[in-house]
């Protein structure tokens, strides 16, 4: 288990972009493989990006491919989302997430972060 603090949401119009931080404690934050989840007022919480161990391997929900990137930095306990040409439709609350296996599935995800908004203006 691990504890995870997002920042970086905010406001932001339309073919804007936005850096999200997931910041997390202790020094055991390579053995976690991280991802990135949202959830719009009244659906259900969707996959996003996801990033291996190594920082390696990433994975990008459909939606978002080619729009948004997904890094860590080991070393400071730390992944990243970077959002560019934001849309409407990206309106969410945004959670870090991790778990100790290897996947994309929401439900095996053990740790979660309190979200951060993230609104774009039309």
């Amino acid at each position: 288990q691990v504890q995870l603090v997002e920042t970086g949401g905010g406001l932001v119009q339309a073919g804007g972009s936005l850096r999200l931080s997931c910041a997390a404690s202790g020094r055991t934050f390579s053995i976690y493989f991280m991802g990135w989840f949202r959830q719009a007022p009244g659906k259900e919480r969707e996959f996003v990006a996801a990033i291996s161990r190594s920082g390696g391997g990433t994975f990008y929900a459909d939606s978002v491919k080619g729009r948004f990137t997904i890094s860590r930095d080991n070393a400071k306990n730390t992944v990243y989302l970077e959002m560019n040409s934001l849309k409407p439709e990206d309106t969410a609350v945004y959670y870090c997430a991790a778990t100790r296996l290897t996947t994309i599935q929401l439900r095996e995800y053990d740790s979660w972060g309190q979200g951060t908004q993230v609104t774009v203006s039309s």
